[in-house]
């Protein structure tokens, strides 16, 4: 086996892990027998390629920023993909002082959960507005499917023409698609036959992955970033495929007067505290039961059917989430707003006279209000 061989099955290619064959309990695991193959694949991954499954191993955030700290001093494109679900979650906070002065390319990942009629122009603006006020500066944005094969011409040809030279680098948090558009960029920039791991768990991608093009340079694929302010990272596995949409969203509108309360599972409830009779729209995974009431009720009703008629989760799955936290919201007369809340989705305001509302949402999770992303559908 050549030396180029040995460094480069010395990592997972799934992954990119340090292969190792001492401790099945920590990152990396092969067995001794497999530890020198081509393409070798460490357990993990194999699991998860296989049976669907995933470990608990989580790799330090301190090694995330130093890896990305280090696209600085390198002449390279940065690849930023966000969720289109999760935008304001899966935004890197502060990226622009990690990639110095190179270009960004923000990729936005999963438009077909959005309705059909959508306008993408405004849609468009609405991304680059969102990033100008996160302090990104971007070269290009590029609004795409890798699920559904929507758009992925004009990300490779986005990054042709970004590229020159450079070396690629691929940063987004974790569960946006990454690795599944890294897949796509190996097949036309690459004779690799290899694939990256992907799955719906977070944190799939635990170190860098570096794989050679056809004209000497790299794509790199960097370790998703874990943030804990989304819901997402924060439920159990099993609850992962009730709140992650994978079809597109069925927008739920609501007439409410004040004090009335929505729940959307037991994951959140969303009170109408004060204003006009008006109507919300709601944009959350088919996977989530929303269920009305009165204010003066809500308590009452989420003491006792919690886990039951107000889930996911189950009561097993409460049990691992953060008590809920209350977010108090005006939303401006006038002006078309979403109220946000990470890994879950939003609802939209549609009425035109304000309005005051609490969110209740498990500590830590972020919880905003936004322009609306896809503007007032009174």
């Amino acid at each position: 086996m050549t030396n180029a061989n040995l460094e480069r099955s010395s990592h997972c290619s799934g992954c990119g892990i340090a292969l190792q064959s001492e401790n099945m309990e920590t990152p990396g695991f092969v067995p001794e027998a497999s530890i020198h193959k081509e393409d070798a694949i460490c357990q993990r991954c194999f699991r998860i390629k296989h049976y669907n499954e995933a470990s608990s191993i989580t790799v330090d955030q301190d090694e995330f920023l130093k890896l990305l700290g280090s696209i600085a001093s390198t002449e390279s494109l940065v690849v930023h993909i966000v969720d289109l679900f999760d935008f304001e979650g899966s935004l890197i906070s502060g990226l622009q002082r990690f990639v110095g002065t190179n270009p960004v390319l923000l990729v936005v990942n999963k438009i077909d959960l959005l309705p059909r009629v959508t306008n993408w122009n405004r849609l468009r603006n609405w991304v680059q507005k969102q990033a100008r006020e996160n302090g990104l500066k971007v070269a290009d944005v590029v609004l795409c499917s890798a699920r559904r094969n929507i758009g992925f011409d004009r990300v490779v040809e986005a990054v042709t023409n970004l590229r020159g030279h450079r070396d690629v680098y691929v940063v987004g948090a974790t569960n946006v698609g990454k690795s599944t558009l890294i897949n796509r960029l190996i097949s036309d920039y690459s004779d690799l036959k290899r694939e990256l791991t992907v799955s719906r768990y977070p944190g799939t991608t635990l170190d860098a992955v570096q794989i050679p093009l056809d004209d000497g340079r790299s794509i790199i694929d960097t370790p998703g970033i874990v943030y804990s302010t989304r819901l997402t990272e924060l439920v159990s596995r099993k609850d992962l495929g009730a709140i992650m949409p994978d079809k597109p969203l069925k927008p739920m509108t609501y007439q409410l007067n004040a004090q009335q309360t929505l729940f959307f599972g037991a994951m959140a409830r969303f009170d109408f505290i004060e204003g006009d009779r008006q109507s919300f729209t709601a944009f959350v995974s088919g996977g989530i039961e929303i269920h009305r009431t009165k204010l003066d009720r809500a308590d009452e009703l989420y003491a006792e059917h919690k886990g039951t008629l107000l889930s996911p989760p189950d009561e097993e799955g409460l049990a691992s989430l953060p008590a809920w936290t209350r977010h108090r919201l005006r939303i401006q007369p006038g002006k078309s707003q979403d109220v946000f809340v990470s890994g879950l989705g939003w609802i939209q305001a549609n009425g035109k006279s304000g309005a005051t509302v609490d969110i209740h949402a498990p500590k830590g999770v972020k919880v905003m209000l936004r322009d609306s992303i896809l503007g007032n559908g009174n």
